[in-house]
This record gives C-alpha cells, sequence and structure tokens, in this order.
C-alpha cells in the first residue's frame, strides 16, 4: 500500500516522476543493440530513426525484435516501478515521461524514436487489456496493409477513444489523447507520404544513408 501524499507539496513528486521515466525513456535501444551487434550506427541506415521499424531494415530480425522490446518494456518499467510506490496518477505522469524521453532523448541531441513501442509498452503497465486490444488493432492493420505508420496512426487514434467510451477510464485516455498527438507529429512525414502513396512497406530494405524526407519510416 503506498504512503500517501501531501497534494499541497505534491510537484516535486510530480517532476520526480516525470524525470525517472524520462531518463529510462531516453535509453536508445535501438542504436545500442545495432552496434553491439555490429550493424554500425543505426541512423546512417535507411530513415535514420532509432525505433524498430528502422532497425528492421538492417535484415537483422533479432536484433529488431531486441529493439521492439527495449523499447516498450522502458514505458512499461517506468509506469509498474512508480505505481508500486505511489499510485496510477503519478504512473501516468511517468510513463508521460518516458514517452517524451524516446521522442526527444537528451544523449543523441533530442532526436529519438516514434514511440509506438514505448506507448504500447506504458499501457502494458498501466492497464493491460487496453494493451491487448492495442497491439491486435496495430497487428490487424499491419497484415492487412502492411504499412508500419498506418498502423501505428490507426492504433494510437482509437486508443484514448476506447479507453473512455469502452473501459471508462477517463484520466487515462486523458493521458493517452496526450501521447496520441506527440506521436502523431513525430509521424507527420510520413503522413504526407501516405497520402502520396510513397510510404515504403513493412519489411522493405533500406541501406543507403538516411534522408528522412524520403525514406518512410512509421518506427517504434
Amino acid at each position: 500500500m503506498p504512503d500517501p501524499i501531501s497534494w499541497e507539496f505534491a510537484w516535486p513528486y510530480y517532476v520526480a516522476a516525470l524525470a525517472f521515466g524520462y531518463l529510462l525513456g531516453s535509453i536508445p535501444f535501438g542504436l545500442i543493440f545495432t552496434r553491439m551487434a555490429g550493424l554500425g550506427d543505426i541512423r546512417k541506415i535507411g530513415s535514420g530513426n532509432i525505433g524498430t521499424t528502422n532497425v528492421l531494415r538492417t535484415g537483422n530480425k533479432a536484433v529488431a525484435l531486441a529493439t521492439l522490446l527495449g523499447d516498450g518494456l522502458k514505458g512499461t518499467a517506468a509506469v509498474l516501478a512508480i505505481n508500486h510506490f505511489y499510485g496510477q496518477e503519478m504512473a501516468l505522469i511517468a510513463g508521460l515521461g518516458a514517452f517524451l524521453g524516446h521522442l526527444f532523448p537528451v544523449w543523441l541531441k533530442f532526436r529519438g524514436g516514434k514511440g509506438v513501442a514505448t506507448y504500447l509498452g506504458i499501457l502494458l503497465g498501466i492497464f493491460w487489456p487496453m494493451f491487448l486490444l492495442a497491439a491486435a488493432i496495430w497487428i490487424a492493420m499491419a497484415v492487412v496493409f502492411r504499412y508500419s505508420s498506418l498502423s501505428a496512426l490507426t492504433m494510437t487514434l482509437l486508443t484514448p477513444v476506447l479507453l473512455w467510451l469502452v473501459f471508462h477510464q477517463v484520466q487515462m485516455a486523458e493521458m493517452f489523447v496526450l501521447l496520441t498527438v506527440l506521436a502523431w507529429a513525430k509521424h507527420h512525414e510520413n503522413i504526407s507520404r501516405l497520402l502520396r502513396g510513397q510510404e515504403s512497406r513493412i519489411g522493405s530494405k533500406s541501406k543507403p544513408a538516411p534522408d528522412a524526407s524520403v525514406s518512410g519510416d512509421g518506427g517504434a
């Protein structure tokens, strides 16, 4: 049972939860794992994104899977750790921190991934039934259309709606509206390419040095 917090002086707890989540979220697993596997700097491959989709372009599925798990579970870890000590409200703040850390890691000059795996990882830690549903939406869209970005956009759009209308988790829904807005903002180039019919499909390889304006990546 977590100790009660005097909310009159709660702001240091919020800042600490946000900072803790940010530090976990900013760990660049895609960059770390590709270098450990001798694949070079992922920022110089494909779109240059550090997420799972771009790591998959190296052709190494094991490294891509490790990146997916690392990027997802850092969000889960941030949420579970804070929830254990301070409860759900603080856990949501830690989840926001983890998401911001992945999108804007200080170690990489604030140039991070697009947050899909971390988004799902936060869901897993805070409300697993919605995680299962969101993962099913992503997989279904990916199987049918084979666009990682379209799958991510659809999943993140529906998540806060379902949290609100189906599960009646209003506080969670409000937080995930913010995460969805951030995720869509990071996918703005993907949205443009989807509208032009120029987005790359899942599994396509692109080894030249990156130019994010021409190389599709809906990566996590």
